[in-house]
Formats: structure tokens, sequence, C-alpha cells
């Protein structure tokens, strides 16, 4: 996410909410409310142990009420309207609620479950806009089931990818992408991008070497194959060289993965919000 606000010129750095060295000035040019681990799906930020989005929106709401104090009523609704939201959850939901941790998938089959998660992403745009977001794009799930992580859990011995995860999220997709077209329809001044976060890094993946990468089905860290976050530290082994990995841990894209993933979605995401 924070390379998609370098890359529309907004700032270097987006501070966190929470960060307690946050400056004034912070607060005029956007911060973070996002909680690593978290998901639309209730249940994801209880197995994480992290901030659901209610938590999140709860933050929103507190952030406006400090802006108003700062720069009043008026600026902060400028503020508000002209600024870009960023949304981007599901890929705990899939990875970790339904699949490695398979208590959803005990309650609903993937249909279901996609509904669900579409429902709460839709409910969650909707709250945002009533708060004053007016540019909002929304990225959809990865290809799951080609994260290097999920290789090892799901894809045998060949640790190829799991389609099974891919599909499920291939619905959840189509299904987001509809409903975020009947949202922007619907809410009156709103500009909506669906942020293709899947497709992009299929073709990545299946061709690295058209993106001067070596390496897509392991991370950079450890063995590559299912460490991710504290699993990664400073006592970790690493690759040598880090940009031609696609995947910095099992999970999560390396820098170089990141800028060209933003690359090949910029210009549609300022098309749609601008």
């Amino acid at each position: 996410m924070a390379y998609l606000i370098k890359a529309l010129g907004v700032k270097e750095y987006l501070p966190a909410y929470l960060e307690p060295l946050i400056q004034d000035h912070d607060f005029q040019t956007g911060v973070s409310f996002a909680s690593g681990g978290t998901g639309y799906d209730p249940l994801t930020p209880k197995i994480t142990s992290v901030i659901p989005l209610s938590g999140q929106i709860e933050m929103f709401k507190q952030y406006i009420e400090k802006l108003k104090k700062m720069v009043g009523e008026d600026a902060t609704q400028n503020i508000l309207t002209k600024s870009v939201y960023l949304i981007s959850a599901s890929t705990n939901d899939f990875f970790i609620s339904y699949s490695t941790v398979p208590i959803r998938k005990v309650e609903y089959d993937v249909p279901t479950y996609d509904k669900m998660l579409v429902k709460l992403a839709v409910n969650f745009v909707q709250e945002i806009y009533k708060l004053g977001a007016r540019r909002i794009g929304v990225l959809s799930g990865p290809p799951v089931g080609c994260l290097p992580a999920q290789r090892t859990l799901a894809g045998g011995a060949l640790r190829t990818c799991s389609e099974m995860d891919n599909k499920a999220v291939q619905l959840f997709n189509a299904m987001l992408k509809q409903q975020l077209q009947v949202l922007a329809s619907n809410l009156p001044q709103a500009r909506m991008a669906f942020v293709d976060f899947y497709n992009p890094l299929i073709r990545i993946i299946e061709a690295p070497h058209q993106y001067g990468l070596e390496v897509t089905d392991k991370g950079c860290c450890g063995t590559g194959e299912i460490e991710t976050l504290v699993l990664c530290n400073k006592l970790s082994t690493t690759c040598l060289d880090d940009s031609k990995f696609f995947f910095w841990d099992s999970i999560h894209l390396s820098e170089k993965g990141c800028d060209i993933f933003v690359n090949q979605v910029l210009q549609d995401l300022v098309t749609n919000l601008f």
C-alpha cells in the first residue's frame, strides 16, 4: 500500500495513525489505519490478534475529530473529499480463516463464504463513504494459491499453485468488482477503483524474466517456503540478491515485487479516481 501512496506522489512515507511520534502535518497529508493480518471476516483478526476493520473505522472517526480541531470543519471536509482511500483485505481471510485454520470451511462452501466477504467489503466502503470518503480504491484478492506458503501447505510435493484457493479468490474478485460498480453508480460524487491484485501477480509469476526476476515460488527469507513475519528477522538467512525474488517472505512481496506491481496498476487507478 505504501508503494501505491508513493507512486501517487502523496508522500514518501505513510505513517501509522497510532505512531507515537506522528506529527500534526501528517494528519493533513495522510495516515494509515491498517493492521497487518486483518481481513473482512471478523474471525480473521481474532485468529491473528490484530485490529479488526471495525476498530479501524473507529480510529478514522477519531482522526476526523482531531483534524477538525487542527484545521476547522470546512478544511477537514475538503481534505476528506479530496483524499484517496485505499483498502486492502481478503488475503488473510482466504489464507488463514478459510484454508490454514479451516474454521470457515466447515461452516461455508466457497460461494457462500465469498458472498459474505463481498457483503462485508461493501459495508466497509459504505461506512467510510458516510464519513466523507469519495475517492476509494479497493484491491482485489491476490492469487493466494500461488503464495509460497500456500504452495508449501497445499501445492503437493512439487509445490504448484493451489488451484482450489485461486478459484475461490477469482470468484470473490468477480463478485467484488460487480458490487463496487453498483456502489459507484448509487453513491453521489463517489469515484471507485477496483484494483486488480490478481492478474498482474499471475502474469509476473508465470513470466518472471520479463520483469527482471528469477524466483517467484519462494521468498528471499530463510527457506522461502514457509517463513513469514516474525520468522523473518535479523537472525534469518536471506537470499544473496532480493531484487531477483518476487516475494520477500512466504507471503509478502519483495520491494522489487511491489515496484513491479505498482507499475502494472497505477495508470488505471489514477484514471478511475481522478
